[in-house]
């Protein structure tokens, strides 16, 4: 595991930029950062001494795939969900959309708006990139929480409609065009459409948390390149799993030293629960929770079942991870008033500087 390189810097905040307007009502105060580029991330807020999590979309989502969640987890707990590159309402701006790119966004994320170690909860390519950041930072992640992650492939018997699609959508030109066609569908039938794949009965969802992902696929139907961002984002997934034995991704992912709670949908299509398994063989300290009937957002379809088994691990076998995330006390300087010691931050210097 290299070392990375750190220089000081000044992280400055940023309002909304006017071009995009507003975002409300998405389920937590819209806020944004500038990290080489406007990231828009949601606050759902909590106790201002609770552990902090930090919620990593999946591919094609966004912060509001928490939206569902976030209100049960928050009496004990401060949650905030950015959106990666290339989702959500964070452009690309010229920033890589592949998993690599955004777990360095994730990592200089995760220095921005906390001064200690976070509990990183992914669901799908955000649970791979959490796992990764896992290996490659260990001193920033207390704990993981995988929500249906994407995970080595495993033998099971393939969805075939699925197979054939993602094979299609991981084909650079081809694949920008058809995500690209998507942008053309109403906010509404795009939504329908990628849940329909994702859950094993839409009705579970919420509608107010139906009308948070409308909106933000409304919003992102104004903007330029979505389906070539996805595609990038599509073929680094495939490509760090592996086609073939995903050996380097498994060496990652046995170097995770932190507590790991493991969330997964029984009748999810698209990461077969069997692979949830065989990680939690591969790694006996994990705690593995599987949700009979349920698809691959369980934090969408079943979030109070999500809720209880998170709150329960924060309680057993997640609590070192609990203490660690806990925003430490302000020190403060004798002589000095009481004044808080002002805290320097720490971030990437850039992608080229990981080894």
């Amino acid at each position: 595991m290299g070392r990375e390189r750190l220089v000081l810097t000044t992280m400055t905040r940023m309002h909304e930029p006017a071009a995009d307007g507003p975002a409300t009502d998405l389920g937590g105060q819209s806020r944004w950062i500038d990290l080489d580029g406007p990231v828009h991330y949601l606050d759902f807020g909590g106790p201002p001494r609770g552990p902090t999590i930090l919620c990593v979309h999946g591919l094609t989502g966004s912060a509001v795939n928490w939206s569902a969640i976030a209100p049960l987890l928050t009496g004990r707990c401060r949650l905030i969900a950015p959106d990666l590159a290339g989702h959500g309402l964070t452009r690309s701006a010229g920033r890589g959309t592949d998993v690599a790119s955004n777990r360095v966004l994730l990592h200089r994320f995760i220095e921005s708006v906390h001064t200690g170690p976070v509990i990183l909860m992914g669901n799908s390519m955000g649970g791979m990139i959490a796992l990764l950041e896992a290996s490659s930072a260990p001193l920033a992640v207390a704990g993981l929480v995988l929500v249906d992650p994407a995970l080595p492939f495993v033998t099971a018997r393939p969805d075939l409609l699925l197979s054939a699609m993602f094979v299609l959508c991981a084909t650079p030109a081809l694949g920008s065009a058809i995500l690209g066609r998507v942008q053309h569908l109403s906010p509404e039938a795009a939504v329908a459409t990628v849940l329909s794949l994702c859950c094993a009965d839409v009705s579970r969802v919420p509608e107010d948390v139906l009308a948070r992902h409308v909106e933000v696929a409304r919003r992102r139907a104004a903007f330029t390149g979505t389906g070539r961002d996805i595609s990038a984002a599509m073929r680094s997934v495939i490509a760090t799993v592996g086609l073939g034995s995903g050996q380097a991704y498994r060496r990652e992912i046995g170097s995770v030293t932190c507590p790991v709670l493991l969330l997964h949908g029984e009748r999810d299509r698209l990461i077969p629960v069997t692979a949830a398994r065989e990680a939690a063989r591969a790694n006996p300290s994990w705690s593995l929770v599987v949700l009979p009937g349920v698809g691959h957002v369980p934090q969408l379809e079943a979030p109070r079942q999500c809720a209880t088994a998170i709150t329960e691990w924060l309680g057993s076998a997640g609590r070192p991870a609990a203490e660690s995330a806990r925003p430490p006390r302000r020190l403060r300087l004798p002589g000095r008033l009481g004044r808080p010691r002002q805290r320097r931050r720490w971030r990437l210097r850039s992608p080229g500087h990981l080894s």
